[in-house]
C-alpha cells in the first residue's frame, strides 16, 4: 500500500535536534578559607575560555529527526526524564536547540499542567487574557467564554482567584481556553491526565477537532488508555533518542512489553540476590 504521507502537507520537521542542558554544581567551585578565590577563579576562567568548574551538560535530546503532517496526532511515550517534554518545548520555540534545525508551518501552541495563568486573578479574567492573547476580539472572547467554563467544569469558581482552584480545575481551565481555537499544531504536555472520566473524553473528542480541521497534536501523557483512544502516531523516547516512530498501537504494544520484560529482569535479579543472601 502506498505511503498517503507523501500526499499530506508536512506542519512540523525535525532535523538532528540536540538539546543540551548547562547545570551548575558546586564541586570545585572554590576552595574554603582563601579569601577572593571565586573573583580569581572567574577572571582565569575567562582569559582562558575554560568551563565553570561543577559544570555539568546533560544532553537531554539527542539527533532527533521526524516529520509530523496535517492531521497527525503524534503520542510521545518513554519513562521519566527520556526528553519528552523538552522535545515539546523545543518544538515551541522555548528551549534553544544545541544542534539541528526545528521546522514550523505555524506557531506551536504549548498547552502543560503549569501552562501560564495567573493566579491573584479571577477564572473570568483569566478566560479573557487567554483569550485575547490567542488572538480573539472581545467579541469573539464573550461568545466562548459560557463554552469555556462549560467544558472546564469550574461553575461558580470561574469569579474566583485561580489560586483558590485545585490543580486539576486549574489545567481543565487552561486546556479549555487553549483549545477554545483551532491551532495548527498544539503541543499536549500532560494537561489531560487531570480530570474525571467525562473531562477525558470530552478532552479526546477535542483533540479529534483538532485533527479533523487539519491541526497537528503532540501529546505528552502517562495514561495509555488516552494515546490509544487520541493518537493515530506514538513516537518511543529513550535517553534523549528516538527508539521507535509508528502507530500508536505498535509503538504502545512495544514500550509497555520492554516495560514488562525490564521488570521481570529485576525481579528476577532480585529473587537471586535474596536467595544467595539468604545461603550466605
Amino acid at each position: 500500500m502506498a505511503d498517503s504521507s507523501h500526499t499530506r502537507i508536512p506542519t512540523v520537521i525535525a532535523e538532528n535536534v540536540h538539546v543540551t542542558y548547562r547545570v551548575q554544581g558546586v564541586a570545585g567551585a572554590s576552595r574554603p578559607g582563601i579569601p577572593g578565590n571565586n573573583a580569581v577563579s572567574s577572571l582565569r576562567r575567562l582569559l582562558h575560555r575554560g568551563p565553570a568548574p561543577g559544570v555539568q551538560y546533560i544532553k537531554a535530546v539527542r539527533g532527533v529527526t521526524f516529520t509530523a503532517y496535517e492531521g497527525d496526532a503524534i503520542g510521545l511515550i518513554g519513562r521519566n526524564g527520556s526528553g519528552k517534554s523538552t522535545l515539546l518545548q523545543a518544538l515551541a520555540g522555548l528551549l534553544p536547540v544545541a544542534g539541528g534545525q526545528v521546522f514550523t508551518c505555524a506557531e506551536p501552541a504549548l498547552l502543560g499542567v503549569n501552562a501560564a495563568l495567573i493566579p491573584a486573578l479571577t477564572g473570568e479574567r483569566n478566560i479573557q487574557l487567554g483569550s485575547l492573547a490567542m488572538g480573539l476580539t472581545p467579541t469573539e472572547t464573550a461568545e466562548r467564554h459560557d463554552g469555556i467554563v462549560d467544558f472546564a467544569g469550574i461553575g461558580d469558581f470561574v469569579s474566583l482567584p485561580m489560586s483558590t482552584y485545585s490543580t486539576g480545575m486549574g489545567a481543565r481551565l487552561r486546556f479549555a481556553i487553549a483549545t477554545s481555537i483551532t491551532h495548527d499544531i498544539l503541543l499536549v504536555d500532560e494537561a489531560l491526565a487531570t480530570g474525571d472520566a467525562e473531562f477525558q473524553r470530552r478532552s479526546e473528542a477535542r483533540i479529534r477537532e483538532l485533527r479533523a480541521s487539519a491541526g497537528t497534536v503532540f501529546i505528552v501523557s502517562h495514561s495509555p488508555g488516552i494515546l490509544r483512544d487520541t493518537c493515530n502516531r506514538g513516537i518511543w523516547l529513550e535517553a534523549g533518542k528516538i527508539i521507535m516512530d509508528g502507530s500508536m498501537t505498535e509503538v504502545l504494544d512495544a514500550y509497555e512489553a520492554n516495560v514488562h520484560e525490564q521488570l521481570d529482569r529485576e525481579h528476577r535479579g532480585g529473587s537471586t540476590r535474596a536467595s544467595g543472601a539468604a545461603t550466605v
